[in-house]
């Protein structure tokens, strides 16, 4: 069966007041993301990945040792990354809990110490990619980044938040300024029971 593109988990413009226009997710979502779960369809149909699940393709795809990956990975690893980000997000007011709050002063000394080691990783990854919070194969927590579409799915790590920092998710907002849509995804537009659920 063919993969779908999600309905956003709230309304276009519930970010609005957070820092994320309705305009952002119309062409984030409606056209960006789409044409992710598109492209993915088109070139895996006919091929061994038909059928299988997009964890499944985007560890059986990924090759470690290449600088530019494939389109079936690129598209079918971008269709799960955002797939996870707006979830990542939400409308309310989301309190840190206090589970999650543990973990992160364990592995960072401090909740401010992690945001501002995440933000100096998504601030600092040249060109397109993501910023992420992730559960090691340690169990320990680490913030990460990587290139385009590569996740932590790719290293056998638990994505637990991730950003994106390619232009579209915040030119129209945020013009250039990539740290300032860092420290407002941070304070104002994350999720953070859905983090704390995927500990």
């Amino acid at each position: 069966m063919a993969f779908e593109l999600p309905d956003l988990p709230y309304a276009h413009d519930a970010l609005a007041d957070k820092g994320m226009s309705a305009e952002t997710l119309e062409y984030h979502h409606d056209l960006h993301h789409k044409a992710y779960v598109d492209n993915g369809n088109k070139l895996i149909a006919g091929t061994e990945w038909e059928g299988k699940t997009l964890e499944e393709i985007i560890v059986g795809t990924y090759d470690k040792t290449a600088v530019a990956q494939n389109g079936i990975f690129n598209n079918i690893s971008q269709l799960w990354n955002h797939n996870q980000f707006w979830e990542m997000m939400g409308p309310g007011a989301s309190a840190l809990p206090g589970e999650l709050e543990k973990a992160l002063v364990e592995s960072f000394g401090s909740v401010d110490e992690f945001k501002s080691q995440f933000s100096a990783a998504g601030a600092g990854q040249f060109g397109s990619g993501w910023a992420w919070l992730v559960k090691d194969t340690d169990g320990g927590l680490k913030v990460t980044k990587t290139e385009n579409g590569v996740n932590p799915l790719c290293f056998g790590q638990t994505a637990l938040l991730g950003c994106d920092v390619w232009e579209h998710s915040y030119y129209i907002d945020f013009r250039n300024k990539r740290p300032a849509y860092l420290s407002n995804f941070l304070d104002n537009l994350v999720n953070w029971e859905n983090v704390a659920s995927r500990l």
